[in-house]
């Protein structure tokens, strides 16, 4: 019996239509999401901000343990590098390569001429052969396109390196049974797709693209592009036909079918959960608990690996300053966790001169009144102010700072503990902002746990205003 390769393009696909519902930390959920449901290609959206992009990559690369990860490339060498450069670290790297093959979008969208085409999807397909065995070559429009044309574009591909060929019906305007016999017929007349796997992508104008990626398998297709949410063919849907009837495709489906419905509906909730705009706070993403320890023995290499499954990007002498940091805690516990080492790099890693310094604030909040703050910085002798309301003190604190900085920093982490007990107990907060796709971590500690958070935010903004040079 065949495996079936069950593609998510749900990240990828909200890259496309332009939606930032999902923060930095929530694509690494879902990313890690995907992986538990053992889904078999992961792709996400490439490189359009080098620093930005790349660290995404980079940490999403870091989480997904089991299943292949796969980054669409630009139409020219330099980004096959960048791309690559950003995700070799993954355990199952795929680089894509997809190139219109219809006249209107060959000649339109991207101004060449098909013999100018077919060099390129050699040339970039070659590229990436070069740095790894998966390569993909996505045939875009290919159900519009010159059936003679679309064969000598595969046939390049596959020459070039392409392991799998996808076909992309780009206007789902095919019935299933047009489309199994259109792939059906590509199969015979081109025997290059013999010693590859070919795949299959479906809009859902007619909302018929579960019922094309069925027809496509039965068809002989061993890979389909799915979402959890958008316009292409449902993950839940399509993987769920095809678990249940394995024995009438012949392929073996390899999600964990019995998670599919929890894990989908919590990616859908992720996705569709939208920033209040009025708010510092991003996304519903709230557990980012990690499952590693750190214990007596590892060395500072492990603890980098660490700090970058979290997030951090963090130099040579910030490594060893946060390994010294978490040797010392390890004579008192056996054990150091995530938590701990978040803890750790806020108050070890990059620490830099106070650019802003907390003056004074003011916290209103009651059960009927909308709470407010005034918080008023020093920055190089200036005295700033902000006064904003909020959904609670810490809320309404955050939008204060935004409002002097001018500037919103993604939160990708905020964190409460007690560090003593009793009435006059010590409250220490960790805060995490993302600027530039870097993360940036503060702490602060203090009885008032509203002032430990303010403390945490401008050490954090501090981090960023140093390292890039920021007024």
């Amino acid at each position: 019996m065949d495996k079936i390769r069950v593609s998510d393009i749900t990240m990828k696909q909200l890259a496309r239509q332009g939606d930032n519902s999902l923060s930095f930390k929530g694509k690494i959920e879902v990313a890690k999401l995907l992986d538990k449901l053992a889904v078999s290609v992961i792709e996400i959206e490439g490189i359009r901000s080098a620093r930005a992009d790349a660290l995404r990559i980079k940490s999403i690369a870091s989480a997904v343990k089991d299943s292949i990860l796969a980054v669409q490339v630009e139409l020219d060498e330099q980004s096959v590098a960048d791309t690559w450069e950003a995700l070799k670290g993954a355990r199952h790297p795929r680089l894509q390569v997809m190139a219109p093959v219809s006249t209107v979008q060959m000649e339109y969208l991207s101004r060449k001429k098909p013999e100018a085409m077919l060099e390129t999807i050699g040339r970039i397909v070659r590229a990436c052969a070069e740095k790894t065995q998966d390569v993909e070559f996505l045939a875009e429009d290919a159900t519009r396109s010159d059936e003679a044309f679309l064969k000598r574009a595969i046939e390049t591909a596959v020459d070039a390196g392409a392991k799998t060929v996808t076909v992309c019906d780009a206007t789902g305007a095919l019935l299933p049974e047009e489309l199994a016999a259109f792939l059906k017929k590509l199969m015979d007349e081109v025997p290059a797709l013999q010693s590859v796997t070919l795949g299959v992508a479906c809009a859902n104008t007619m909302a018929m693209a579960d019922a094309c990626c069925v027809a496509a398998v039965r068809a002989g297709v061993r890979e389909v592009k799915t979402a959890c949410a958008g316009d292409t063919a449902s993950l839940q849907n399509v993987a769920g036909i095809l678990s249940a009837r394995e024995e009438l495709f012949g392929v073996a489906c390899p999600l964990h079918t019995v998670e599919l419905k929890r894990i989908v509906r919590q990616i859908v909730w992720m996705v569709e959960t939208k920033r209040n705009k009025t708010s510092p706070f991003d996304d519903g993403v709230q557990d980012t608990a990690k499952e590693f320890t750190l214990a007596i023995g590892d060395d500072a290499a492990s603890v980098a690996d660490a700090a970058r499954e979290l997030g951090y990007d963090l130099n040579s002498e910030d490594i060893q300053a946060v390994w010294e940091a978490v040797q010392e805690l390890l004579h008192h516990k056996e054990q150091v966790g995530a938590r701990e080492l978040d803890a750790i790099i806020a108050s070890v890693a990059l620490q830099v001169p106070q650019s802003y310094t907390i003056e004074s604030y003011v916290i209103n909040s009651g059960s009927n009144i909308s709470a407010m703050a005034h918080l008023k910085l020093s920055h190089e002798g200036e005295i700033l102010e902000g006064v904003t309301l909020g959904d609670g003190p810490i809320d309404a604190a955050f939008l204060a700072l935004e409002k002097i900085v001018n500037r919103h920093y993604e939160l990708d982490d905020f964190q409460i503990r007690a560090v003593t007990e009793g009435r006059e107990a010590m409250g220490e907060t960790v805060v995490r902002l993302v600027s530039n796709g870097k993360l940036y971590s503060g702490r602060g500690i203090s009885t008032d746990i509203v002032y430990s958070s303010i403390l945490a935010y401008v050490n954090a903004l501090n981090k960023i205003v140093y390292e890039e040079g920021e007024a």
